[in-house]
């Protein structure tokens, strides 16, 4: 019988995208399911039961971590992330593999020969030391640890029919658009769901600074603040013509400019 696999990650152009490269990749892997949250992985999981699971970090409801140290089957987990701070070191003791995205064919073929490696049969040790490892980075990642948080990497903006991963470090600010949020840069504007008020806490505080209720700039692209006729402070950024205004409530973050 050939062996089996779950992918779950909560951008399905991203799921597709890695289901569709798997198979070219490895075609006797049977990819039984494709899933977009935590607790229908879990669930799917428990119910497929496959040799492989392909789990996102960051899903809702459960991240891939939470939903790997539920498991009560033999699986071989492969962590997805955007985030290559601490966690990526747990990361590689935790499973067979992890994969940055954005991860391109010559990084997951290794990934593959590994769970090939892997299912020619881990230890019962082994299996205890991935258990241990888990459950160790679990505690890293739970709320109220003082280690320190893995902030986003990448944004992934939908454009047509592919995803886009632009780099935080390149993003000039992100603004409030409606149903969804404006993605900044040099180069132009892309758009998201993620409102505000998620991004503010997935963003290192040091770099990104939120200037009013709907808008954050990332402080290293702010040459100069004034204020205009009103009072209010306008910001000007590298590479940007327009100015992003500052709320009162934040005008105290800039009165050293």
């Amino acid at each position: 019988m050939n062996p089996g696999a779950l992918i779950a990650d909560d951008e399905p152009l991203l799921a597709a995208d890695l289901k569709r490269r798997i198979e070219a990749l490895w075609p006797e892997l049977d990819i039984r399911a494709v899933c977009h949250d935590g607790p229908d992985a879990l669930a799917r999981l428990e119910a497929e039961k496959p040799d492989v699971a392909f789990l996102d970090i960051r899903m809702p409801g459960l991240t891939g971590l939470e939903v790997a140290a539920r498991l009560d089957f033999p699986c071989h987990v492969v962590f997805v992330t955007a985030y290559d701070q601490y966690a990526v070191e747990a990361f590689e003791r935790a499973a067979v593999d992890y994969v940055l995205k954005p991860a391109d064919d010559v990084r997951l073929a290794k990934t593959v020969e590994r769970l090939k490696r892997a299912l020619d049969g881990p230890s019962d040790a082994e299996r205890a030391r991935l258990a241990a490892a888990i459950a160790e980075v679990l505690e890293k990642v739970s709320p109220g640890n003082t280690a320190k948080p893995a902030w986003l990497k990448w944004i992934r903006a939908s454009v047509g029919d592919s995803v886009r991963l632009v780099p935080t470090e390149e993003v000039r600010y992100f603004q409030s658009a409606d149903k969804y949020t404006s993605v900044v840069t040099a180069a132009g504007e892309l758009l998201i769901r993620t409102p505000i008020r998620e991004l503010i806490e997935q963003l290192d505080p040091e770099a990104f600074w939120q200037v009013h209720r709907g808008t954050i700039v990332n402080a290293k692209f702010v040459t100069a603040a004034r204020h205009d006729e009103s009072g209010r402070v306008l910001l000007s950024l590298r590479d940007r013509p327009e100015t992003v205004t500052v709320s009162r409530a934040y005008a105290h973050l800039f009165r050293q400019m």
